[in-house]
C-alpha cells in the first residue's frame, strides 16, 4: 500500500464506495438473502481482501454474477445459516486453489473474451441502470441476467419506464449524468481542483439536496423506494441481532459441500478473469499475483461466512471506476471498505436519502468507458479471429448473463484457435515441371494432435506419381497421432508411386520405411 497516493486514492475511494453501496445492497436482494450480507461482503472485500490481495486497483465483492447460484443454494438448502457454511468452505477451496498454484489459469483466457467480457459487462450497466435512472426499480441494482425476477427482461424493462417513470428521479439523474460529464470534460481540464473532488462525489451530493428540495413538492416527492435502503439499527446491540451465523451442523449434508466446491470455482475464474481485465485497463501495467489473489480472495470468504455474508470476487465494475476515478494504489480499495463500514454503523439514515437515480448517472457513465464504440472499431480491423469471440461474448452476457457470456467466449475463442491451428499447421509449395509434380511440405515447430486434419487432408491430395519433400528440419515436437498419419501415408505413397524425400535434422532420407520409428 502506497501512502503517498492519498490524494489520488481518498477521491477514487469515495467515488467506488457510492458505486459499491447500491451494488451490495441490490445483488444481496438478488440473491434472495439479508440486505446486510451484501454490505458485509462489500466491507471484507474492501479491508480484507484488499490487504491481502497483490492487486493495486481491484476491488471485491459481492459479485453478480453469482446471484442466481447464490439464491438457488439458499432454496436448496432451506436456510441461510447453512449455506455460510458452504461460503466458509469456499474461501477453505480457494486458499487450496491457490496453494496448487491454479491461479496460472488465468494467464490462458484470450484477449479478445477479456475485452468482450469489459465490453459486455459496460453495456449491460447501461441498459439496466437506464430503468434506475428514471424511477422505475423495479429490479434490484447488481442483477446481471436479461430475464429478470420481475417478469421483465432488460429491454421489456426499458421500454415499460416511460409509464412507470418518477419525475423527481428523472430531475435527478439527468442532472447527475449532465454534472459528471461536465465535470470530467470541461471543468477538470480548468483546474486541478476539479480532478481531486471527483465529479460523481459532487453529483451525489446535489442529487441527494435535490431529493431533500423535492420532499415539499407533491409531483416530486421521491418515495423510499426509490432511495437508498440501508439497515437502520438504534444500537450495536441491534446490528449483532442483524447477524447471521453458520450453522455447521450442516457440515454432514453432501449438499453443502457441491455447493462450496461450486462456489469456489466459479468465484475463482470470475476473479481470475477480473484480475487479468484489471491489469489490462490499469496504465501503470501494474501485474497482480494470481496465486496470492485466490488466497486473499479464500481468506474473505471465510471471513464472510463467519459473519453472514455473501461469497465475494474481485469485481470488474467497482475496480474499473476506480481505475477511472484515478486510483493509485490499494488504499482506494481498503478505504471504501471502510466508508461502507461507517456507512452502516454510523450514517445509515444519512445514506436513505440518496436516490437511486444519480448513483445509476455514475453506474451508466462507467459501464459507456467500459463499451466505448471505439473499441468496436478496433476489434474488427484485428479481423475475425479478434472480433467474433469479442463479438460473442458480448452477445451473450447481454442476452443471458456474465457467466453463460464467457463460458461460450473461451468456447469460441478455443474453437478459432483449432481452426487456425488446422489452417497454419503446415505450408505447402506446389511447383509443376514438364514431366512430374513436385510438393514441398514443412512442418511447423510444434505439430500437435489439432494439426491431424490438416496434414492428413494435404497428404491425400497427392497425385500418383508425384515427388513430395517433406521438411521437418525445424520441427521440436511432433504428435503422436500425427505421427501415425505419417505412418499410414508410407503404405499410400507405395500405393500411388510416390516418391518421398525427407529432409531432417540427422540428414536427408529417400522414402522412409517408418516415420515413428524415425521420430523416435
Amino acid at each position: 500500500m502506497n501512502l503517498s497516493t492519498w490524494k489520488n486514492d481518498l477521491p477514487a475511494s469515495i467515488v467506488v464506495f457510492f458505486v459499491a453501496l447500491p451494488l451490495c445492497l441490490g445483488i444481496a436482494l438478488a440473491s434472495d438473502a439479508p440486505p446486510l450480507s451484501g454490505l458485509i461482503a462489500g466491507i471484507i472485500g474492501g479491508i480484507v481482501v484488499g490487504s491481502l490481495s497483490g492487486s493495486h486497483v481491484g476491488v471485491s465483492g459481492p459479485a453478480a454474477g453469482l446471484a442466481a447460484i447464490v439464491a438457488s443454494a439458499i432454496a436448496s438448502l432451506g436456510n441461510f445459516e447453512a449455506f455460510l457454511v458452504a461460503v466458509v468452505l469456499a474461501g477453505i477451496i480457494q486458499i487450496l486453489f491457490g496453494v496448487l498454484r491454479l491461479g496460472i489459469i488465468g494467464y490462458f483466457f484470450p484477449n479478445s473474451v477479456i475485452i468482450g467480457m469489459l465490453s459486455g459487462i459496460g453495456i449491460i450497466i447501461i441498459l439496466k441502470q437506464i430503468p434506475h435512472l428514471f424511477g422505475y426499480d423495479a429490479e434490484p441494482e447488481g442483477a446481471d441476467e436479461f430475464f429478470e425476477a420481475s417478469g421483465e427482461n432488460t429491454l421489456s424493462a426499458i421500454q415499460h419506464l416511460f409509464s412507470h417513470f418518477t419525475p423527481g428521479a428523472v430531475v435527478i439523474g439527468l442532472a447527475g449524468l449532465a454534472l459528471i460529464l461536465f465535470w470530467d470534460n470541461i471543468l477538470a481540464q480548468r483546474h486541478r481542483i476539479f480532478k481531486l473532488i471527483q465529479g460523481p462525489i459532487v453529483a451525489v451530493v446535489i442529487g441527494t439536496l435535490l431529493k431533500l428540495y423535492f420532499d415539499g413538492n407533491e409531483a416530486m416527492r421521491i418515495g423510499s423506494e426509490h432511495l437508498v435502503q440501508v439497515p437502520v439499527a438504534e444500537s450495536l446491540t441491534q446490528y449483532s441481532s442483524f447477524l447471521s451465523f453458520p450453522d455447521f451442523s450442516h457440515l454432514s449434508n453432501t449438499n453443502v459441500w457441491v455447493i462450496a466446491f461450486s462456489m469456489a470455482v466459479i468465484a475463482s475464474l470470475e476473479t481470475l478473469l477480473c484480475v487479468e481485465a484489471t491489469d489490462k485497463l490499469d496504465p501503470a501495467k501494474n501485474v497482480t499475483p494470481t496465486n496470492r489473489e485466490l488466497f486473499a480472495q479464500g481468506a474473505g470468504n471465510i471471513l464472510s461466512g463467519l459473519i453472514g455474508g455473501l461469497p465475494l470476487t474481485q469485481v470488474i465494475v467497482r475496480s474499473s471506476a476506480n481505475l477511472q476515478s484515478n486510483g493509485k494504489s490499494k488504499l482506494s480499495t481498503i478505504l471504501h471498505g471502510v466508508f461502507l463500514l461507517i456507512a452502516v454503523l454510523a450514517l445509515p439514515s444519512v445514506l436513505n436519502h440518496i436516490p437511486k437515480a444519480v448513483l445509476a448517472s455514475i453506474l451508466i457513465l462507467v459501464g459507456y468507458k467500459l463499451a466505448k464504440p471505439t473499441l468496436f472499431k478496433k476489434m474488427w480491423n484485428l479481423g475475425w479471429t479478434q472480433f467474433l469471440p469479442f463479438i460473442i461474448t458480448i452477445l451473450v452476457i447481454v442476452f443471458k448473463d456474465l457467466l453463460w457470456g464467457v463460458c461460450v467466449g473461451l468456447t469460441i475463442g478455443a474453437i478459432v484457435v483449432m481452426v487456425k491451428s488446422y489452417q497454419n499447421s503446415l505450408f505447402l509449395h506446389e511447383q509443376v515441371s514438364q514431366d512430374h509434380t513436385l510438393v514441398k511440405m514443412a512442418l511447423a515447430e510444434e505439430v500437435t494432435y489439432l494439426n491431424k486434419g490438416a496434414i492428413k487432408k494435404a497428404l491425400e491430395e497427392l497425385t500418383p506419381n508425384s515427388r513430395l519433400e517433406l521438411d521437418v528440419r525445424n520441427t521440436k515436437y511432433l504428435d503422436h497421432d500425427v505421427k501415425e498419419v505419417l505412418e499410414d501415408f508410407v503404405t499410400q505413397a507405395k500405393n500411388k508411386n510416390i516418391h518421398v524425400t525427407l529432409h531432417s535434422e540427422r540428414g536427408t532420407i529417400e522414402n522412409p520405411s517408418s516415420y515413428i520409428e524415425f521420430f523416435k
